[in-house]
């Protein structure tokens, strides 16, 4: 295992160390993290990032294959623009966490800010306790599990995608409606609180969109006539 001392470097030469690391070593250290942002951004090799320590805005951003495990909280945007991967948050996520998403796991231990799963377009984001408002906003694929509160406009403007919620749901967004899920959902959805070490088993409901937005009759009509 390598281990790097995030104090003594720049965030530039954090990451640089870090690709380094990870063409040798599976499994790297960073230790006085001191929430600083950008840390392990751009990192593209399969490989174990533990941070010992709260970090920053666009931690884990723009990542491809490594699992971070996080023990501490997270500034915004955390695992921005995810492509394959998994990180763990142990406590809160500011606003917007898991921008952009596009593939892998997010798992947030506590709580996550406004915003969160925002344009979100494949992959899970995981949430233990409560996320602010707006979670969701126009995301077009992927999946998003809260097992606390959410707060106001959950699901506005979704395009596609699917938001499950524990508890208490503070409004819907424009074009979101709520749906029961199938015994088939929860099933799945309590295996993946229990691979996350969450005991609890709430029982979700399910957020999706009515498709009333974006045109989806003509669309379905244009596809259906060039068939």
């Amino acid at each position: 295992m390598v281990s790097l001392d995030a104090r003594s470097l720049s965030a530039r030469e954090l990451n640089q160390a870090i690709k380094k690391a990870a063409l040798t070593s599976s499994e790297i250290a960073i230790l006085n993290p001191q929430a600083r942002h950008n840390i392990a951004v751009g990192i593209l090799d399969s490989c174990k990032i533990n941070i010992d320590g709260s970090v920053g805005y666009y931690a884990a951003s723009l990542m491809d294959g490594p699992e971070v495990n996080i023990n501490g909280n997270a500034g915004w945007a955390l695992g921005e623009n995810l492509m394959s991967g998994k990180i763990v948050l142990t406590k809160d996520a500011g606003a917007s966490v898991a921008a952009s998403m596009r593939g892998g796991d997010i798992v947030v231990g506590g709580n996550a800010g406004a915003r969160a799963g925002i344009s979100m377009k494949g992959g899970t984001l995981l949430i233990g306790g409560n996320a602010g408002f707006l979670t969701g906003f126009m995301m077009q694929k992927g999946r998003i599990v809260v097992c606390g509160d959410v707060g106001d406009a959950v699901g506005d403007s979704m395009y596609e995608g699917v938001i499950y919620v524990g508890g208490d749901i503070g409004s819907l967004g424009a074009d979101a409606k709520v749906i029961e899920p199938s015994e088939t959902d929860l099933i799945e959805l309590w295996g993946l609180l229990e691979r996350s070490g969450i005991n609890d088993r709430p029982r979700f409901r399910k957020i999706v969109s009515q498709k009333k937005l974006y045109h989806f009759d003509n669309l379905e009509r244009l596809e259906m006539s060039a068939v």
